[in-house]
């Protein structure tokens, strides 16, 4: 694949110093690592290894990825191994895709506190999902669940979201069969919304009362408890964005989705159009615009376009894509065999996978020859900050993870 006209990495390189310097003591330790890993994906610093064709003698460089989870060039590989384990769990049933929002004024106190209300919005998406489920008057079943979290909007904004994707039915309570949803209709959105309001302000006042929330700037008075109280009163009086979209034209179309989403990052290369004086250019989507203008272009200042960048870096160890109910990590394979007999669907054969090597050492497959489709041979592997001796007359940089 060739190499977009402009990445991210090269709007850090040129711009990263000087933000960094303005910046000084504001940045987190994680933003910074997130900028290094950035600026320095598939370049010598890294090292890499030389690959030579077999037919043809053509040679090409390749450098290490970082492998940071916030790279817009790293996540090929992650969602591909990610993909794979999906692929064998999925049912032949209808699927259905919800998102659950934070609303504007929660989403202003997330960036202050984003491991403790990131954790909230998750904790009741899947509590909200499974309860409605699981009430006889909707679908009386326990349903199994996988969430993924987007803390951007199309313009890199702050907007906290969860994405579920959940098969169309469930176990019954007793066990003992397989309960399927009304054709095209999962839960209603009304009830969900309002249960899921209920749990996140239960949850932040919880959170608020045992310390676990810090404000800042304008929003330092939000420690005191009345003041806090103030501020969420209004959202217990409007409705929640809870918004289901139609079901998935199946398993495949699921896992087409799942492969665009799960792994993605706050803007890829490809949406970047420009970058000079002015600022850095890219395309975004204006989903208030329902006509054929909802596809625009947006200029933002460099320092503007890295600050935007930058807030979506999640804490250390927060995992941004997890599994409930039914699928969750101690049961799933049990559940899932339990599904699949009731349904009559025979369990797919594990089949062995390449999961990829360490960032430092050269996969044990080279994709072909870029000028023949013959084999690629590793004749040389270069370590950090060196420079490979063998030179091809015009290097080509490839992922290597």
């Amino acid at each position: 694949m060739a190499r977009p006209a402009l990445e991210v990495a090269d709007i850090f390189r040129a711009y990263g110093p000087a933000w960094r310097r303005a910046q000084a003591g504001h940045l987190s330790l994680g933003q910074l690592k997130v900028m290094s890993a950035i600026e320095r994906c598939r370049t010598a610093a890294l090292g890499g290894h030389v690959a030579r064709c077999e037919k043809c003698d053509h040679t090409q460089i390749a450098y290490n990825s970082c492998r940071n989870r916030h790279c817009p060039k790293c996540q090929g590989a992650a969602a591909k191994a990610w993909l794979a384990d999906r692929e064998a769990e999925l049912l032949p049933v209808p699927y259905y895709h919800v998102v659950f929002t934070l609303p504007a004024p929660v989403a202003d106190i997330a960036y202050q506190n984003k491991a403790e209300i990131y954790a909230i919005l998750f904790r009741a998406t899947a509590e909200t999902l499974l309860t409605i489920a699981a009430d006889p008057k909707h679908l009386g079943a326990r349903i199994g669940l996988t969430a993924v979290l987007h803390t951007w909007g199309s313009a890199l904004t702050h907007h906290p979201h969860v994405h579920s994707i959940v098969p169309g039915g469930g176990l019954s309570l007793d066990g003992q069969h397989w309960v399927s949803c009304r054709p095209g209709f999962f839960l209603p959105v009304r009830v969900l919304s309002r249960l899921f309001r209920r749990l996140v302000l239960e949850q932040l006042v919880a959170a608020h009362e045992a310390g676990r929330l810090h404000f800042f700037g304008n929003h330092a008075p939000l420690a005191e408890r009345h003041a806090f109280a103030a501020y969420l009163a209004p959202l217990r009086k409007v409705e929640w964005v809870v918004y289901a979209k139609r079901p998935f034209a199946g398993p495949q179309a699921v896992l087409a989705y799942l492969s665009r989403y799960t792994h993605r990052v706050a803007i890829a290369n490809s949406r970047l159009l420009a970058v000079d004086d002015n600022g850095v250019t890219f395309t975004w989507k204006d989903y208030r615009d329902k006509g054929r203008q909802r596809h625009k272009t947006m200029t933002l200042a460099s320092d503007e376009f890295i600050r935007r960048f930058l807030i979506h870096v999640l804490p250390s160890g927060f995992h941004r894509i997890r599994h409930y109910g039914l699928f969750a990590n101690g049961g799933r394979a049990e559940n899932l065999a339990r599904v699949r007999n009731l349904l009559a669907v025979p369990t797919p054969q594990d089949e062995p996978r390449d999961l990829g090597t360490n960032a430092d050492e050269p996969p044990t497959h080279s994709p072909p020859c870029p000028c023949c489709g013959g084999r690629m041979i590793f004749i040389e592997t270069f370590e950090r900050g060196s420079t490979p001796t063998t030179r091809p007359p015009s290097p080509i940089t490839i992922d290597t993870s």
